[in-house]
């Protein structure tokens, strides 16, 4: 009998390449498809994906989500792909554009911004396709393949989020994991997302070879940033940067389902 096609949907980022870059060769019967992380969650809570690679604050508020144990993506310290940049330090930010891409970063931002800096800036929405440096905003932030290209001279201050989370917090910072819909079973699908992921990071020197190009970027930065700088196992650190997380986004009031719990499948 042939399986069911299992409709995976993963971000089109440099970061996340690594961790489907031969999925379909290890699980045939994935449809994959690729988005912002951003449309990645209002499909999987849509239903129109059955695992989707998700801002891990979607998988906070989706209804009974589990995830694939042991993969993410994440940093512990800099990331370099997650970047506030302002004209003004943080504790004077009274105006914030948030990369449409985004529902982590957009989340960790605000906190931030609200428990360690103490300020409570006016939020609006910066489309995907904008250019920051015409803002009028304190402040903009950017995320995936775009914040490592831009420069956005007429900011004086580029924050580094993945930085910053950890000299506060001390935790690593988890941005996504495999999130999988309530009643869908991965069954022997359940592996190739780990062997994926081994496959990734093995080979990354060759993803950063045929990415770079495409996007502007040196093949050897790409290199680094894939094999030094994200982070892509879920261990009991990432797990615990990722509980206090999920406690911050809920005193926010960022996160609108307390229940979800940190469960893999």
């Amino acid at each position: 009998m042939t399986p069911t096609a299992l409709r995976v949907g993963a971000v089109a980022y440099l970061n996340s390449k690594p961790l489907y870059e031969r999925l379909t060769a290890f699980a045939p019967h994935v449809d994959l498809s690729l988005d912002l992380p951003s449309r990645l969650a209002d499909q999987l809570a849509a239903g129109a994906i059955d695992v989707g690679l998700i801002p891990v604050a979607e998988y906070f508020r989706g209804n009974d989500y589990s995830f694939v144990p042991n993969v993410a993506v994440g940093s512990r310290g800099p990331v370099l792909s997650v970047t506030l940049f302002s004209k003004v330090p943080w504790g004077e930010i009274r105006t914030v554009a948030l990369d449409e891409g985004s529902r982590t970063s957009a989340a960790l931002t605000q906190i931030l911004l609200r428990k360690r800096y103490g300020v409570r800036p006016e939020i609006e929405q910066l489309p995907i396709d904008a250019d920051p440096e015409e803002l009028d905003t304190d402040a903009a932030l950017l995320i995936g393949d775009r914040a490592m290209k831009a420069c956005l001279p007429g900011f004086r201050y580029a924050y580094d989020l993945g930085e910053e989370w950890t000299e506060w917090t001390g935790l690593p910072m988890v941005f996504a994991v495999w999130a999988v819909r309530a009643g869908v079973e991965l069954g022997d699908t359940a592996p190739a997302f780990k062997r994926a992921k081994e496959y990734g990071l093995a080979h990354a020197g060759e993803i950063a070879a045929r990415e770079a190009p495409l996007l502007g970027l040196d093949a050897g930065f790409c290199r680094r940033y894939l094999s030094n700088v994200i982070r892509y196992d879920l261990g009991p650190t990432e797990l615990a940067g990722m509980r206090k997380f999920r406690e911050l986004c809920e005193e926010c009031g960022l996160a609108n389902n307390e229940r979800q719990r940190l469960a893999a499948r």
